[in-house]
């Protein structure tokens, strides 16, 4: 008997998240989708990059996430792309994000979209905005690290 290690594969990256945002925790959560999202996820039809995450009676919503109806979608079923989708984490989880959210300058977004065991799961981060300063940071940590790799690939040569 083997055991299997749990599959997990990605489907979106919002790399705008991390490059706008201080991370500061991340959670997993499922997502409430319909057929023809979940036909769509599988053909790569998903854009997480103006998503958001919000929080309404308690619960979690990520709204601006795009999932692009395929062109075989039924006739009776109205696809709706940019549909709020409901966000399932447990309670207790909910309450300290909602604690933590009402604290000034905290946000949650979505980082990605993956397959865990034959579901799909939005990875959110509960995150602090950057300043332009700490972007133009960023950048320049970014192109130092390009350079350096330029270096070390000439020099093996």
């Amino acid at each position: 008997m083997s055991t299997k290690a749990p599959s997990t594969a990605r489907i979106a990256d919002n790399k705008k998240a991390i490059f706008n945002y201080f991370i500061e925790e991340r959670f997993e959560a499922g997502m409430v989708l319909e057929g023809w999202e979940v036909k769509s996820v599988r053909e790569g039809k998903v854009q997480l990059t103006d998503g958001y995450v919000v929080i309404r009676n308690g619960e979690l919503f990520v709204i601006g996430c795009q999932i692009n109806p395929l062109n075989t979608a039924s006739t009776h079923v109205r696809p709706d792309s940019v549909r709020t989708k409901k966000l399932l984490l447990q309670k207790d989880e909910i309450r300290r994000l909602i604690g933590k959210v009402e604290q000034k300058g905290y946000t949650l977004v979505p980082l990605n979209l993956h397959w865990k065991n034959g579901k799909i799961k939005c990875e959110i981060a509960l995150a602090k905005g950057k300043a332009d300063h700490d972007k133009r940071d960023t950048i320049k940590d970014r192109e130092g690290k390009r350079e350096v790799e330029r270096a070390m690939k000439q020099r093996v040569r």
